[in-house]
């Protein structure tokens, strides 16, 4: 049993993590990409018998923990213009930047979740819904909301630049 379940973890690992990590780097840079990548693998190990979908279970785990990696990010950039030193780290302020990256960023989860896995992770709308517990209907409604608010971020991004 057991060795038949590692088998299964470690082609589920062959099949699925150049995959993983690869979208994990479209968000983040690459060490963290792997560092993330590895963690929902970890994570999925540690509940293997109760996981019925492991590759939902490890997008919806990435995207979890590239947020949290955003967020704390997010906390030491704030740190870093507390103490004033925020031109050494970054030259140009951040809403001078429409990085697709920091406007997703800008989304709420209900809506950042959905455009992670259907456009970063290239999931079809059927298995978003299934992954996140919401009808079809929501998932495409939400999926609609955040693109317009990522269409008015990059568009007042952009007249800022101007």
């Amino acid at each position: 049993m057991k060795r038949s379940r590692d088998r299964a973890a470690s082609e589920l690992f062959a099949a699925l993590y150049p995959r993983l990590a690869g979208w994990c780097r479209q968000l983040v840079d690459d060490e963290t990409a792997h560092e993330i990548a590895s963690e929902a693998f970890t994570r999925l190990w540690a509940r293997w018998t109760s996981v019925e979908e492991p590759r939902g279970f490890l997008y919806v785990t990435a995207a979890n923990l590239v947020r949290d990696h955003w967020r704390k990010l997010e906390r030491e950039r704030r740190a870093v213009r507390r103490a004033g030193t925020e031109a050494a780290v970054r030259p140009h302020a951040e809403q001078d930047d429409p990085s697709v990256r920091l406007l997703v960023q800008s989304l709420p989860q209900r809506l950042r979740v959905p455009i992670l896995l259907h456009y970063y992770a290239d999931m079809p709308i059927r298995e978003v819904s299934a992954l996140t517990g919401r009808k079809e209907g929501t998932v495409k409604a939400d999926l609609h909301a955040a693109r317009e608010l990522l269409r008015v971020h990059l568009r007042r991004s952009l007249d800022h630049t101007r």
